[in-house]
């Protein structure tokens, strides 16, 4: 296709014309009937309109092979002989006897020529500052773009070429002299900009971006606007240079030799709140965050040099973070457009690109509630680093949801700052393809290089990609080729291992420098006008160095809930600690679990579905529910308060093990499809439920992202199987576990990870439960005070709660309480499997509706109660092993011998009901018991708390013993017979009484 397009792009206008007529003959007597909905107008073009034009294409490739395969009349044109009409056509067609071989020739060698430009220019443009490098890692220059690969004269420069349609470069001139084409080529497409558009799979789009860069004055700033540019690049770098002054040896990760972000931001806000935008959530790096905090986001200086002072306490809980890690929230006036602007720049970890999803996630939030579908309110913008734009695989990640109905933001502005190195490692060996971007084209994603010792063609860029996502709603890439002046971080030494780059960088003009110089020869500013702007600023910042241990401490929140904790008024001192109600009425269980389990009149289900949908009427007309009911009520009754409930993760909707079907598909028409969750009431909350792409790190980040936006939102996500959790182990360790503690940021998101030993092998029986009992913050040693404040103290102490629960009456509660309470903690649940069908796992409405309550222990409630003082044997268990211990308990007769009971809840540890259950049975030994491996599941956490318990007891000296699987380095065996002789062993041994 790529030569078809330099054939018709070449031609002049006549010879197209008498093309176009050719093709009109040959195909008048065709009816053609289309097969297909084009995805894109480039699939759907008319012949030679654009990139399209297979049949030329095919013509063209059969002449190749072999001239006489095709008819005489595309072997004239080809060869440039003379037209001979096709005989079976009629009527007269234009003759290309009027123009010579050579012409026609020529004038498809300046077609190919002027696409060679647009699809390859950017391989030569001049992007490296420090003209060391070339930008896209190859010093040899694309053969298309050399004039010896064409078939030109040199007196051929002067002669003049109508210029294709294909191109605006000659503005209002149709044809141009052959070297002043190649001149404003060079200008357009190998200069300080390289453009990547010819990726693109929509010419609408393509000719979009030629018009913005090919229209001849365009690229060009006003007087005003380089004053603006001027005043944004000394700020940027005067800051950097004031904290190196004042602290000099500590790490700031500065933003020396890219400077010129800062102006490059404020253009892309500039430019879309003039079209309207005015919230923008921001995710970045450590590299030029304080920066961006202060000249971007607008940060009090003094708040910022506070964070340099050692002495100066920044947190009020919780064990703080670096400052290049902190986030904010802020509304503030643009300037320019005179509008109000709201900017979150989300908290993040050293993990690079990490914070990608999670921004893309809170982004999606602010649209929902905001009614903004088509994203002309809210944008995310991402900055990057070189090495990990190239390098992350959550780049990837993120990259495939911006797409996806359910997921997409409607376009990101993206911004790699380029140092041109990664820590210490080159380019050559941080990557395999041309450019750290060359990812973004997978999205279709244009990508404009540009050299950031540029500041003007540095803004136009940015405010061409500002429009490019108000225009279109899809992702751009501006990729900011700088450079780094220190090493990684100020203490770093680079000469180590990039010399020459540094010996280069050492001699470099700083870029503010270049261009003041540059704007006092042009007259757009004085010099001592300019000196004036420099002394000014070092004033401010001098004054906010005075003042900043004064400055009150500053709540660094990128998702501040200012309505949601209330601490102020009369009888809210303990607003805190009250205890949230979640039960139910019957009348609403009734009413939503009709409406569940009702069929739709106008969506023809499966006739499986209809079974399932009978058997859930009957268990609501028995006032029970199994697993899929108990999550439906409990979702249900939060609807019909007013919360918004989202669902999320790997096929969700019908559920992995087939349980759920929350959405209900019609059998004969495509699409058409029912959410019973979503008409329960008329004025409802929404209930979201969307299978995901097949990715942990990218979804979960971006479900974290969307309940950090609003604390009335359930937000869930599930993985296919629990043991899948750990490809999102950085979204789980690095914020959900511990974004608290860092940021002072709750986030109520909860985890269902399938988990449980049903002899499916090692990747499909553990969620990691250790894992997430290691990262709890609860100290095993200490025993809390008893009191009425208890249950909440150690629910508002602990980052996050960690269950294992066996009844859908204890998931319906904790679900509930997940927004009942009055703050926000994780919630991770290892879900169960093989219960969603248990026989015996089913709850009574007794157990959901008014009187009921979260437990976080179940305690023995069978025959061993009624002899306390018999019981020779007390196992504490949970989760699904619970239901293999009582069937074993009940073939050896054991019923009033040994008594079970479940901890729920496991972190925070239910010290208190574990103490009470322990008194029970005074005679008794105490196990615990588990299906995991010993150095697996909560045995490790579970074995110190128990004991702090006995030494409350002054039973320091009883002993706790362990029962289950023996160590292992794998989750579980691989084959069915060593499970079950696993099980058969554990079991005997757990309901065994010695003699």
């Amino acid at each position: 296709m790529y030569r078809v397009k330099a054939i018709a792009s070449g031609l002049t206008r006549p010879a197209l014309y008498q093309l176009k007529c050719l093709h009109n003959q040959r195909f008048a007597e065709v009816t053609c009937v289309p097969f297909r909905k084009y995805a894109s107008s480039a699939q759907a073009e008319s012949f030679l309109n654009g990139s399209s034009g297979s049949y030329v294409e095919t013509m063209y490739e059969s002449w190749q092979k072999d001239p006489n395969s095709v008819h005489k009349s595309w072997k004239a044109y080809f060869e440039g002989q003379e037209f001979v009409r096709p005989p079976s056509l009629g009527g007269s067609v234009p003759s290309l006897s009027s123009f010579s071989s050579k012409d026609i020739k020529d004038n498809l060698e300046v077609g190919k020529l002027i696409e060679a430009y647009q699809r390859r220019g950017h391989n030569i443009a001049t992007l490296d500052p420090l003209g060391l490098l070339d930008a896209d890692l190859d010093p040899e220059i694309p053969k298309e773009l050399l004039l010896s690969s064409y078939h030109w004269e040199e007196s051929d420069l002067e002669r003049k070429f109508t210029l294709p349609t294909t191109t605006y470069i000659g503005g209002s001139e149709t044809e141009k002299p052959l070297k002043d084409i190649i001149e404003r080529l060079k200008e357009v497409y190998c200069g300080h900009i390289g453009i990547e558009l010819m990726h693109l799979n929509n010419k609408e789009q393509i000719d979009w971006i030629k018009q913005k860069f090919e229209t001849p004055g365009i690229v060009r700033l006003t007087k005003e606007e380089k004053n603006t540019v001027l005043a944004r690049l000394l700020r940027s770098q005067k800051f950097e240079e004031y904290l190196a002054k004042k602290w000099s040896s500590e790490k700031r990760f500065g933003l020396e030799g890219c400077e010129v972000l800062i102006p490059a931001m404020k253009t892309v806000i500039d430019t879309l709140s003039d079209r309207g935008v005015d919230d923008f959530i921001i995710g970045m790096p450590h590299r030029g965050r304080l920066n961006v905090l202060a000249n971007v986001c607008r940060t009090p200086l003094e708040r910022i040099f506070g964070q340099f002072d050692p002495d100066l306490e920044r947190f009020e809980e919780g064990s703080g973070d670096v400052k290049y890690h902190l986030g904010m929230s802020i509304q503030r006036l643009n300037r320019v457009t005179n509008k109000n602007v709201s900017l979150s720049l989300v908290a993040n970890p050293s993990h690079l690109e990490a914070v990608d999803p999670v921004v893309q996630g809170k982004t999606k939030a602010k649209q929902f509630y905001r009614g903004d579908s088509e994203g002309k309110k809210v944008v995310s913008m991402l900055l990057h680093g070189d090495a990990a734009f190239a390098g992350q695989g959550v780049v990837f990640e993120t990259f495939h949801l911006s797409d996806l109905p359910d997921y997409t933001t409607n376009g990101t502005i993206h911004i790699v700052v380029n140092n041109q190195i990664g820590f210490t490692t080159d380019p050559r060996s941080a990557r395999s393809s041309a450019y750290c971007t060359d990812g973004a084209r997978m999205v279709n994603a244009p990508v404009f290089h540009v050299n950031a010792d540029d500041p003007d063609a540095v803004v136009y860029v940015s405010k061409v990609a500002a429009e490019w996502r108000a225009e279109f709603g899809k992702d751009v890439v501006i990729d900011l080729v700088c450079y780094r002046k220190n090493g990684h971080n100020e203490t770093d030494e680079p000469m180590f291992t990039q010399p020459l780059m540094y010996k280069k960088i050492a001699v470099q003009k700083p870029v503010l420098d270049q261009y003041a110089e540059q704007l006092i020869k042009e007259g757009v500013v004085t010099t001592k006008a300019y000196e004036e702007e420099i002394e000014k600023y070092n004033k401010i910042c001098e004054e906010a160095f005075i003042h900043k241990k004064d400055h009150k401490k500053g709540e660094w929140l990128d998702s501040p809930w200012d309505n949601f904790f209330k601490k102020e008024g009369p009888g809210q001192e303990r607003w805190m600690m009250v205890k949230p109600n979640t039960a139910v009425p019957e009348e609403k269980l009734n009413h939503i679990g009709m409406k569940v389990s009702s069929e739709p009149e106008d969506v023809t289900i499966h006739s499986g579905l209809k079974r399932i949908m009978k058997m859930r009427k009957q268990m609501v007309e028995k006032r029970q529910a199994d697993w899929a009911l108990g999550e439906a009520l409990a979702w249900g009754s939060l609807l019909s308060e007013g919360y918004h409930v989202r669902l999320s993760g790997q096929d969700v909707e019908r559920g992995t093990f087939s349980h759920r079907h929350a959405v209900l598909f019609d059998q004969n028409v495509d699409k058409k499809k029912i959410v019973p969750l979503n008409h329960l009431y008329p004025n409802q909350a929404k209930f979201q439920v969307h299978n995901s792409s097949l990715s942990e790190y990218g979804v979960l980040g971006f479900e974290l992202g969307y309940s950090l936006e609003n604390p009335y939102t359930l937000v869930i996500w599930e993985a296919q199987f629990g043991d899948f959790a750990n490809t999102a182990q950085c979204i789980i360790d690095q914020f959900i576990s511990s974004g608290k503690d860092k940021w002072t940021r709750e986030s109520g998101i909860t985890l269902l990870l399938p988990h449980g030993y049903d002899g499916m092998g090692p990747e499909h029986s553990s969620g990691r439960l250790e894992r997430f009992l290691q990262m709890s913050n609860d100290d095993g040693d200490y025993f809390p005070p008893e009191n009425e404040d208890f249950v909440t103290q150690q629910s508002h102490e602990i980052n996050w709660f960690v269950c294992n629960f066996t009844t859908p009456a204890n998931f319906f509660h904790a679900m509930r309480r997940q927004i009942l309470l009055p703050f926000r903690r994780p919630l991770i649940v290892m879900s169960p499997k093989s219960l969603l069908r248990h026989k015996d796992a089913i709850s009574s409405f007794d157990d959901m509706n008014e009187g009921s309550k979260f437990r976080r222990v179940i305690p023995e409630s069978g025959a061993a109660t009624q002899n306390a003082a018999g019981v020779k044997k007390l196992i504490f268990c949970s989760g699904k092993v619970y239901y293999d211990l009582i069937y074993e308990r009940e073939k050896k007769e054991l019923n009033d011998q040994i008594a079970i009971a479940r901890i729920e809840q496991i972190s925070p540890f239910p010290f208190d009901l574990v103490k009470e259950e322990i008194q029970k049975y005074p005679k008794a030994s105490i196990n615990w018991v588990q299906e995991e491996h010993k150095n697996m599941g909560a045995w490790f956490y579970v074995e110190p708390r128990i004991r702090t318990v006995l030494t409350k007891l002054d039973m320091a000296d009883a002993s706790i013993e362990y029962c289950g699987r023996e160590p292992a380095a794998s989750t579980a065996a691989g084959s069915k017979r060593s499970h079950l002789l696993q099980l058969a062993s554990f079991l005997n041994e757990a309901v065994s009484l010695s003699e």
